[in-house]
């Protein structure tokens, strides 16, 4: 897939892939949109630290599938 207004991969990143995953990796959405979400359509865990209840998405390569831009941007829409 070619870079275009859904799709990045940013290959020169020193962190490129920061996730072991098959196909393109989707570099547009680096940083989840969706991190703020309790109920986001990836794959989280939590864990609790201090009291607090924390999400960790670590081994959630959900935004980096080039297929789900148009599922995350729904979703923010809500």
């Amino acid at each position: 897939m070619e870079n275009s207004s859904k799709f990045f991969a940013n290959k020169d990143c020193e962190y490129y892939p920061c996730h072991k995953m098959e196909g393109d990796l989707n570099c547009l959405f680096c940083y989840c949109p969706l991190y703020h979400l309790e109920d986001c359509p990836g794959n989280p865990t939590y864990k609790d630290k201090n009291g607090k209840r924390i999400k960790v998405c670590t081994n959630c390569t959900f935004p980096h599938h080039p297929e789900n831009y148009d599922r995350i941007m729904a979703h923010l829409r809500k």
